[in-house]
């Protein structure tokens, strides 16, 4: 069973939460709920999710499985910018890694 992460982030997906520490319990009781697949995106905030999905699950349950997307970043007005290039995708994935 999975948990999507993209509504962790702010109004439009974009921000950090409106309540940082319902977020961090939203992520601990899925995971104590039996949820042990969590999708997100380094874009989602951007950074936000992910660095969410770090501070309350981390160290992570040996059977959790994170999965991202990548793609797309956001530019600082909340647009969506396609990633285009291979060196696009390259940044993206050391994003996700980092955050």
């Amino acid at each position: 069973m999975g948990y999507g992460a993209m509504q962790l982030a702010g109004p439009g997906v974009f921000g950090p939460p409106k309540d940082h520490a319902a977020a961090l319990e939203v992520l601990r009781a899925a995971v104590a709920s039996g949820i042990n697949h969590i999708d997100t995106s380094d874009y989602y905030g951007p950074h936000v999710t992910n660095q969410l999905i770090r501070e309350a699950l981390h160290p992570y349950p040996d059977d959790l499985v994170i999965v991202t997307k990548l793609g797309a970043v956001r530019g600082k007005d909340a647009s969506w910018i396609p990633a285009i290039t291979a060196a696009d995708l390259t940044s993206g994935v050391h994003d996700n890694l980092r955050n």
